[in-house]
């Protein structure tokens, strides 16, 4: 499902004609009144109607790690039914790209990892400052049960929102698996607008830990941090 904002109509074409040629992809404007990515993913939400429904939110910056990545997804999900697991969220790996020119899936060089560290808990890994990215991050039907849309007024950081305030339910099942899934072009708006993404991640951890925010918020950087410096 593509979820179009105001493109351009040569781009709006290109999608159209795509629907047009496979059926298996569908589009959908998106809604005014919800500007940005967020709001699109929203919109995505409200799409998922069939209670079977997986959701991988992908910009149009974001590309597949390899051709078989889909289907080793398939098999981690088969693999936890088939030994009783239900996972409501699986978590894999992604990786920035930097492109070297317009053809950046071809010609990009690998950057950092992004990568959800474990401890313990889903929660306490996020009081830990892990976050897992959300283009790596399979909403599966037991989480949109529990929460179904972003919170409005995150323009940079709902997704962490999301995470966090997922996060509350103690029966939350999540599966993470060394898989490579994504890779994400950096650069994006998140990392044009840092004074506004910086409020929204100190608010996103209030409305989670309370006075304690700060905690989560410095291990959040210094992984990243630490992560720039190992490359």
């Amino acid at each position: 499902m593509f979820i179009d904002g105001p493109s351009q109509p040569a781009h709006r074409r290109w999608i159209e004609d795509l629907c047009a040629l496979d059926t298996r992809f569908q589009w959908r404007p998106q809604d005014p009144t919800e500007p940005g990515i967020f709001g699109a993913m929203n919109l995505g939400f409200a799409l998922a109607t069939n209670p079977e429904t997986w959701l991988l939110f992908w910009g149009s910056d974001d590309w597949a790690a390899s051709p078989q990545v889909f289907e080793k997804m398939v098999k981690v999900l088969q693999a936890a039914w088939s030994r009783g697991g239900d996972p409501d969220l699986l978590v894999a790996t992604g990786r920035y790209v930097k492109p070297t020119d317009a053809v950046a899936i071809t010609t990009s060089t690998l950057g950092r990892r992004s990568v959800f560290r474990w401890s313990h808990s889903f929660r306490r890994s996020l009081f830990l400052g892990s976050t897992p990215p959300h283009q790596a991050s399979l909403i599966g039907p037991g989480a949109r049960q529990y929460l179904a849309r972003y919170t409005a007024g995150f323009r940079l950081s709902a997704d962490l929102d999301y995470f966090l305030q997922l996060s509350r339910w103690p029966n939350l099942e999540v599966e993470c698996i060394d898989l490579e899934l994504v890779h994400m072009q950096s650069g994006g708006v998140s990392g044009r607008e840092s004074r506004r993404r910086f409020h929204e991640v100190r608010l996103a951890y209030t409305r989670a830990f309370g006075w304690l925010w700060w905690l989560p918020y410095g291990l959040r950087y210094a992984q990243r941090l630490g992560s720039i410096l190992k490359q």
